[in-house]
């Protein structure tokens, strides 16, 4: 088969076609959004929220809603428990993410157990995007517009809140709305990274981009050009090789961005392991001498 076949035929495939599209969108959701949870540090509560939607879905099918209905709720909600905790008692905010993320993910384990087998548990942990339908790619597209646009429009005001809260405060903005917003276009991009590669990586699409493109350059609104970039070449290249290679298409795009990652780690220009053992090597030739 010549480089144009291996191109061009996955196009030809409907249901690969679709997934090629969801998985570009979703990534480059994730990826935008990635890039203020890694300066933030708030890499732990995507995981939270990543896992927490699972009894969500599992009552959404069992009801005959939309995936994203019952994602949605139950990401809003453990958004909401974590801060009342938080809020309200002594206990710190790691060990109420902990707490919350896990008792409702073994809640939603509880509900497939007890639930038809109609569910594929399979599907829900690890996505499915071959089985993505119109009505799921429309939920997707729906859902992650709104996120991009609300990201774009209040850039700004998250940046300024991921750098300096005090000083957004001194300006008349409100920290704790500016948080409460990220937090729930958090569960919203959850939703729309679920079925592309299940409630098990979502976390990896959430924070990898980001913190790929922290690597790159110091600069957020580089940042938010390279890592959408990055995020969308990952999910068209492990599409591609899910194709080729008969393997799972969430499980490549996750570990061609791991991959990213581990190069931007080794060969950064300014933060890469091996440009700064070349620069410590320089700097103590140039002492010697």
């Amino acid at each position: 088969m010549n480089p144009v076949d291996v191109l061009l035929h996955p196009l030809t495939q409907g249901p690969l076609l679709n997934a090629l599209v969801i998985a570009i969108f979703a990534s480059v959701v994730c990826a935008v959004l990635s890039c203020w949870l890694v300066l933030i540090g708030w890499s732990l509560m995507g995981d939270a929220v990543s896992h927490a939607v699972l009894p969500g879905v599992v009552l959404a099918y069992a009801l005959g809603l939309p995936f994203a209905v019952g994602a949605l709720v139950f990401g809003l909600l453990t958004v909401l428990l974590i801060g009342l905790i938080r809020d309200t008692t002594r206990v710190k905010e790691d060990a109420a993410i902990g707490t919350v993320f896990t008792t409702l993910f073994a809640l939603g384990l509880v509900l497939i157990s007890i639930t038809p087998s109609a569910i594929d548990l399979e599907s829900i942990l690890f996505g499915d995007l071959l089985g993505v339908t119109r009505t799921d790619l429309l939920q997707v597209v729906v859902l992650g517009a709104i996120v991009l646009v609300v990201l774009i429009a209040k850039r700004r005001d998250f940046t300024l809140y991921a750098f300096d809260p005090t000083h957004a405060h001194a300006i008349g903005l409100s920290p704790r709305l500016l948080g409460a917003a990220l937090l729930g276009l958090l569960a919203l991009t959850a939703v729309v990274a679920m079925k592309t590669v299940g409630v098990i990586l979502v976390v990896a699409m959430l924070i990898t981009p980001g913190a790929t493109a922290y690597l790159l350059t110091d600069r957020l609104p580089r940042m938010l050009v390279v890592a959408p970039i990055l995020a969308a070449g990952c999910a068209v290249t492990g599409v591609y090789l899910a194709y080729h290679l008969d393997t799972e298409p969430g499980a490549m795009i996750v570990l061609a961005q791991g991959l990213c990652f581990a190069f931007a780690f080794l060969f950064s220009p300014q933060q890469g392991l091996v440009a700064r053992r070349i620069s410590g090597r320089s700097r103590l030739a140039t002492a010697r001498q």
